[in-house]
Parts: C-alpha cells; sequence; structure tokens
C-alpha cells in the first residue's frame, strides 16, 4: 500500500498528498473529499479503501489518521454546485479545495482516477483508495465526514432514512422521496429527483 509514496520518497519528495472523494452517488447532499499527507514513517495495515471497512473501524482509522497526519484538508462541494456543474466538476473542484485547506503545501499528489488542473506534480491511480496508503487514508476521512453530515440531516429529516443510506437511493429513500417529495438537498438533475423539481419549486 506503499508503493507508490515510497517511489516518490526515493525520489527525494517529503510531502505526498493522497486524494479521494466520496458521494459521487447519492441523490442527496454534498460531494466531499479529502487530502492527507501521513509521515513517511507512517504505517498501520489496517487503512484500506474506505468502502471495504465496517463503520466502527472507519470511525476509529478517521482518529487515527486525524492524530498523525502532517496534515488534512478537506473540500466539499454542494448539491447546488453538483446540479450547476456536474458531479465530476463538482468532485475535482472538492478536490482542488481539499488540497488549498492542507496546512503544508504538498510536492505530490496521489489521486484516485481523475486529474486535477492545479500547479502540483501528481499521479492519478485507478482504484487508488486500494493502492495508495494516502489515498485510503484520505478516503476515509471523506466518508466519516460525509456520513456524520447525512446523519445531521436524518435528525431533522428521519423519514428519508438518511442514517442508514447515507442519500443513497435505496427502497426506502425512493418511497420517501414518492409520498413526500424532495428536499433542497437532493440533487435536482439526478434520477428520480429530477421528476418533482416542479412540484419542489411550487
Amino acid at each position: 500500500m506503499k508503493e507508490f509514496e515510497n517511489e516518490l520518497y526515493e525520489n527525494g519528495i517529503k510531502y505526498i498528498a493522497g486524494i479521494d472523494e466520496v458521494g459521487r452517488g447519492p441523490l442527496v447532499g454534498p460531494v466531499v473529499t479529502a487530502a492527507v499527507i501521513l509521515p513517511r514513517d507512517f504505517y498501520d495495515e489496517r487503512i484500506n479503501d474506505s468502502k471495504k471497512l465496517t463503520e466502527k473501524k472507519r470511525e476509529l482509522l478517521y482518529d487515527v489518521i486525524m492524530e498523525n497526519a502532517v496534515s488534512v484538508g478537506i473540500g466539499i462541494s454542494s448539491e447546488d454546485v453538483i446540479d450547476e456543474i456536474n458531479i465530476l466538476e463538482a468532485t475535482k473542484k472538492a478536490m482542488i479545495e481539499a488540497v488549498n485547506n492542507l496546512s503544508v503545501k504538498p510536492e505530490h499528489l496521489l489521486i484516485d482516477a481523475v486529474k486535477l488542473n492545479i500547479d502540483i506534480p501528481q499521479t492519478s491511480i485507478i482504484k487508488g483508495d486500494a493502492k495508495s496508503e494516502s489515498i485510503a487514508a484520505a478516503s476515509i476521512v471523506a466518508k466519516v465526514t460525509r456520513d456524520r453530515m447525512m446523519v445531521e440531516l436524518d435528525k431533522m429529516h428521519p423519514e428519508y432514512d438518511f442514517k442508514h443510506n447515507k442519500g443513497y437511493g435505496t427502497k426506502k429513500h425512493i418511497e420517501a422521496i414518492e409520498k413526500y417529495g424532495i428536499l433542497k438537498e437532493h440533487r435536482k438533475t439526478f434520477a428520480p429527483c429530477n421528476k418533482y423539481v416542479w412540484e419542489h419549486l411550487e
């Protein structure tokens, strides 16, 4: 999980930021990204792609990462931004924001699957969250951050079951949309939310 990082360290690079996103697929809420710079001597074999971890393990590892990281930056694109510029561009925007929110400027970026329009050398890695410890750490931080946002939204709108579905289009979530309509936090360009936009505006 440190192959990409070790090669960069051997080339004299000190600060490497792993970047990942969570929330491209949900029908509601923002896309959240994280940029994480880990110390060179840091290694925790438990850190892996956030999708492969239980919620309890993610929460535990989130604390480990936050305590040990050189720097962590968060970037968020709201549902309005997603609807305005599309999910891919909104994701890239949030990733650049996450990098800019780091307290230490990275010398190289390791990014899960996308290229960013930013003046820092970067490597785009397909399924990077399963191949790079830095990207995996970013995926955990982004996932925990977004999940906590969805739990808060659930407190205001429990009928949509956001606490469990995290905004994804589960059967219960779709049924709630059909019964109660969409919220301002729903992505108006995503199906089936787009069917309810005019009702929402009336």
